[in-house]
């Protein structure tokens, strides 16, 4: 038996996808808003100061984390940076 497979481009996906969305009820809507807001959670959205990639979930926590720390007073300010730094 001879079975041709046919891999779509990004264009031909596109289209085809776009004919679902033409036709599709509410239900299928949001089941598709689902997967590309979740897909886009875990798109590269920034890096670490080593190089790491960050998600934009892992982004926003290391904001919540960082704002965190601000309210508690865990950060050096600029006088006290430039005094370390004499010490370099």
């Amino acid at each position: 038996m001879n079975v041709k497979l046919r891999i779509m481009g990004a264009l031909e996906l596109r289209d085809t996808m776009l004919k679902y969305i033409n036709t599709a009820d509410e239900r299928l809507l949001k089941v598709l808003k689902a997967v590309v807001e979740s897909y886009r959670e875990d798109e590269t959205v920034a890096y670490t100061v080593e190089g790491n990639p960050l998600t934009k979930s892992e982004y926003r926590q290391d904001l919540l984390d960082a704002e965190s720390e601000i309210e508690r007073g865990e950060y050096t300010t600029q006088e006290d940076l430039e005094k370390e730094s004499e010490n370099w």
